[in-house]
């Protein structure tokens, strides 16, 4: 018996295809949540099929004992994209959090004992570790699992006051998502970014940028920091769409950052091992290719989703506000053979795949156009303009 921990449809995924999925009964599914953000090449994409095909009949798995011939390659990239220069591998975001929570409070205690304190932001979302709910500012992720770790400081995102009251000569890290998805798809502002900025340079601190579901591509930019010209972290965690959805997190250093976890400090049996970093590497040759069509198609849908409400976030990644809670119309567009999301209980969040073109999202739209009429209420719309 699996662990209740999920609240799944009587669904059973059989294949995909493209941006569809396909269940055991053979009906066909319109897939805009991709896997939460994982599968942004879609299913069954050729590319990822050969490598990981080829890849499996040489090795899958060495440890970090030894180097291969994917690893190197694929920091090299990363740090090409990020403008960083050093990389760890780990299983997942969470895991590359965890890792720039270590780095952090390692690079605080080089300056004096009492520089532990983190920065993060309310509504955010990180992971569900001990170490990652600790900066995730969601209290009902974190409640159950108290005491996590102690001197973080939660704020409200775009409160640029409040950003500075939180730091000091005792703050080790800034910690925020660009852009937050789990929290409602808000985008952080760019003043509030160069502020993030200039504190963290103030206080010796560290700014980390949590793009696991905002970055690689999903904005139209490498990353989401990007879209502002001369801002770049010390810190870039990344993970869910690396390797097409095969496990795996990385964590982006520069040189000042990097020389925080020394020789034999941190470590991760199944991180970065040859198949994962192989097929990785395919996806960052598609996803550069790639960046053009989703920066237009990303535009098409925030163009019409703008037709049912206020729409935010960007390139391929949209939530709509609502009024009620959006489950029911998560369950109804299912039965209609769409697959979208709720997050923040009452955002309709969209992840669609990068190769989605504006048919698909012309399909999409003509279930919400059907859906969202039906859950209004004496004439009330069920969308709020956020």
């Amino acid at each position: 018996m699996l662990l209740p921990v999920y609240t799944r449809p009587a669904l059973t995924i059989h294949r995909g295809e493209g941006c569809y999925l396909f269940d055991t009964n053979g009906r066909r599914y319109l897939d805009f949540i991709s896997g939460v953000g994982v599968n942004a090449l879609g299913h069954a994409h050729p590319r990822i099929v050969r490598a990981i095909t080829n890849q499996a009949a040489r090795v899958i798995h060495t440890s970090n004992l030894y180097h291969h011939d994917y690893q190197a390659p694929l920091a090299r990239r990363l740090a090409a994209w990020s403008g960083l220069s050093h990389a760890f591998f780990s299983n997942s975001g969470a895991e590359a959090v965890e890792t720039a929570i270590k780095a952090a409070r390692a690079h605080g205690l080089r300056q004096h004992h009492g520089k532990v304190q983190l920065v993060a932001l309310e509504n955010s979302f990180h992971g569900r570790t001990c170490g990652a709910l600790s900066v995730t500012g969601r209290p009902e992720y974190r409640r159950a699992f108290g005491p996590l770790l102690p001197e973080v400081r939660f704020i409200p995102a775009n409160d640029i006051a409040a950003l500075r009251a939180a730091v000091s000569e005792e703050t080790a890290a800034i910690l925020l998502e660009p852009i937050q998805g789990e929290g409602g798809v808000h985008v952080l502002e760019e003043r509030f970014l160069r502020e993030v900025r200039r504190l963290a340079d103030a206080a010796r601190a560290l700014w980390i940028a949590d793009e696991t579901q905002c970055g690689l591509g999903r904005t139209g930019h490498y990353f989401a920091y990007q879209r502002f010209g001369g801002l770049i972290p010390d810190i870039v965690v990344t993970a869910k769409p690396l390797a097409a959805g095969l496990p795996i997190g990385a964590t982006l250093f520069n040189e000042t950052a990097a020389t925080a976890l020394p020789r034999g400090q941190h470590g991760s049996t199944f991180g970065g091992g040859p198949l994962v970093c192989r097929v990785a590497l395919e996806v960052l040759d598609e996803v550069e290719q790639l960046l053009p069509h989703i920066r237009q198609t990303g535009a098409y849908l925030h163009r019409r989703l703008a037709e049912l409400g206020t729409v935010r976030g960007e390139g391929m990644m949209a939530g709509i506000a609502l009024e009620q809670p959006g489950e029911p119309i998560v369950a109804r567009a299912l039965e209609e053979g769409l697959m979208i999301n709720c997050t923040h209980q009452t955002v309709l969040r969209f992840l669609p795949p990068y190769i989605a073109t504006r048919a698909h999202v012309d399909e999409a739209m003509e279930v919400l156009e059907r859906l969202l009429p039906v859950l209004a209420e004496n004439g009330k719309s069920p969308y709020a303009i956020a």
